[in-house]
């Protein structure tokens, strides 16, 4: 196999590689490319140009749009789907960082560490 080909195998497993036409994504999601562009406009998604100025849509950029069709499906205004999926994931990415800086607070030793031993007493001599 020519190595000019490894870039694009790479590009399989790319979660944020725009593959998918504004058709393909709108056929993927079960709904059109109107909704598409409407989640764009509302800031949701930005979409991939290609170089003939076409929309190009990434697995990841299609399951947020596909939450945002759940959300629309159940009755609520795109709009406000827009603005519910990405106060959602900015809650999940707050999270996901207090998870991390909790780690690390613990330090290596865990929560009964040194780090946290030393949290507990001084609150309990000062109480």
């Amino acid at each position: 196999m020519p190595a000019d080909n490894a870039p694009v195998t790479g590009n399989l497993d790319d979660d944020d590689y725009p593959a998918y036409t504004m058709g393909r994504a709108a056929d993927v999601l079960g709904t059109t490319p109107a909704f598409l562009r409407a989640v764009g406009e509302n800031g949701l998604i930005t979409p991939l140009r290609s170089e003939g100025g076409h929309r190009r849509y990434s697995r990841r950029q299609l399951r947020v749009a596909a939450r945002a069709r759940e959300l629309v499906d159940q009755g609520t205004p795109v709009e406000a789907a827009c603005r519910i999926v990405s106060l959602e994931d900015q809650l999940d990415d707050t999270l996901r960082l207090n998870r991390e800086m909790s780690r690390t607070l613990e330090g290596p030793e865990g929560p009964g560490g040194p780090a946290g031993r030393g949290e507990r007493d001084e609150h309990r001599a000062n109480t």
